[in-house]
């Protein structure tokens, strides 16, 4: 097992297009598609996401991840985190285990919705915990240097609603990021 940063456009692209399709599943309507438009024309385009992969001793992708930059650039976010059921084949926990190795190396972030998914993270190595808004839960890597949540700055992001709307505004654009996301899909790399 091992992490790999992806870093060739066409790979990253079909990686990014598949890590939305599961994380959001098949009736999500346009939220992977806004996702994948804004995570590579705004996120990518700036260099503050990247897509890494834990791979197998084979070299395939059992799990994908989404790690954004905050607007400092001294922490990561887990924007998304998906195993990829097909491809897993005896690996336990693949999306733990990329995030396990994760915390080791980066100065991460995640976001818990609720005790489930806080659990899930604790056992992935995430042991320092923040109360946020909303009932967020915020867990920092051992590697992430804020000690309170005044110190933790906003991760970068993109208005998806504004994503969507001009989708709606602008038929070309919708359905070149469409054939791009769906391309994606088709070319998702068998090895890394």
């Amino acid at each position: 097992m091992r992490v790999v940063h992806i870093k060739n456009p066409r790979q990253r692209e079909a990686c990014l297009a598949r890590l939305c399709a599961e994380a959001y599943g098949h009736e999500a309507g346009l939220r992977p598609l806004a996702t994948f438009a804004g995570t590579l024309g705004v996120l990518i385009k700036q260099e503050a996401a990247r897509v890494l992969a834990l791979v197998d001793d084979h070299s395939r992708p059992v799990a994908l991840a989404l790690l954004v930059l905050d607007e400092r650039g001294s922490g990561m976010t887990v924007m998304l985190l998906a195993e990829l059921e097909q491809e897993r084949q005896g690996v336990v926990r693949p999306a733990e285990r990329l995030l396990a190795e994760l915390a080791l190396k980066a100065p991460l972030r995640v976001d818990a919705r609720d005790a489930e998914q806080e659990a899930r993270f604790r056992e992935a190595g995430i042991s320092r915990w923040l109360d946020g808004k909303a009932g967020v839960r915020i867990g920092l890597g051992p590697r992430h240097p804020a000690g309170s949540l005044d110190d933790l700055p906003r991760t970068l992001t993109f208005d998806e609603a504004a994503v969507i709307h001009s989708f709606k505004q602008d038929r070309q654009q919708f359905d070149d990021y469409k054939a791009r996301f769906l391309r994606g899909l088709e070319a998702f790399p068998a090895t890394l």
